[in-house]
């Protein structure tokens, strides 16, 4: 078995991503590991190059900054790397996305029990994402409660966008993956930088969605869609929390939910009831 790792980034040490904790995480598991890397304003290109490992294969790559539609850049990006892959699977982990080192044994020994299996198209992680400070998980239907990041690398897929695939079925029309649970989670810290980089991501990404984002001045969420984390952070990612992230927040007995998060509170309140999971799902479950 061949495992393939991938991701893509573009200015990763000035938005605030970890993307190097992101990458180190995976390689012990991967044969080689594909970074496609978009033209930057900061050190983005020397710091992946630093890391030093031999299975790195970095594809420098341009932009298309008239791509203005719901984030499409980012899937033409994410499988600019893909298809550079070699490997039987496919690993893809997002900049803010790391690995814990207790989970790798597990996520391994998933690839090689379903790889035989052809029905078996995609790996599926749990998720813990982390909102505000690394003390606090976001856990609403309003994120995906979990996510396919392994893809068998010997059919036809293609992304929408940086998050999910689409297979195609005998090229009539796209469908979600069968997939298996990985029985590990993914730690997303996407949303635990600090301030100052999450306002120059806003400032930066709103255009690749045809919109302006607004000013972010601090993280604000409904405090019934949080919980505290119990449980420890991976190794490798401890020192950027420790150094980059926000630790100071809190939620905020007196925010005022918008609409969005009332109907997540329904839904919320319908899955406790009635033991449902109505979170978004990018797959259908075969195991």
């Amino acid at each position: 078995m061949k495992v393939s790792g991938f991701t893509f980034i573009r200015n990763g040490t000035l938005l605030g991503y970890p993307y190097i904790e992101s990458i180190r995480s995976v390689l012990p598991i991967c044969d080689e590991f594909v970074v496609a890397v978009g033209e930057s304003d900061d050190d983005t290109l020397a710091r992946i190059r630093a890391i030093g490992s031999d299975k790195i294969r970095i594809l420098e790559c341009q932009w298309n900054e008239k791509m203005q539609d719901r984030g499409y850049v980012y899937a033409q990006q994410k499988m600019i790397a893909q298809f550079n892959c070699t490997g039987d699977w496919a690993f893809y982990l997002e900049g803010d996305e790391v690995l814990h080192e207790d989970d790798l044994g597990t996520i391994l020994a998933s690839m090689e029990r379903h790889l035989p299996d052809e029905r078996i198209e995609a790996l599926v992680f749990d998720y813990h994402h982390f909102f505000g400070s690394p003390d606090w998980r976001a856990i609403s239907p309003g994120w995906y409660r979990r996510a396919p990041r392994i893809i068998r690398n010997t059919i036809r897929t293609w992304a929408p966008d940086g998050l999910f695939w689409v297979v195609m079925d005998k090229n009539r029309r796209g469908r979600y993956p069968n997939a298996a649970l990985v029985g590990a989670p993914i730690y997303h810290y996407g949303h635990v930088r600090s301030v100052a980089t999450m306002r120059e991501k806003n400032q930066r990404i709103g255009r690749y969605w045809g919109k302006n984002h607004p000013l972010f001045d601090g993280y604000q969420i409904d405090p019934q869609a949080l919980a505290p984390f119990v449980g420890g952070h991976p190794a490798m990612v401890r020192n950027w929390l420790a150094t980059e992230a926000e630790t100071a927040f809190t939620p905020d007995a007196a925010y005022k939910p918008t609409a969005r998060e009332r109907k997540h509170r329904r839904m919320m309140a319908l899955e406790r009831v009635f033991g449902l999971e109505l979170s978004k799902k990018h797959y259908r479950l075969l195991r």
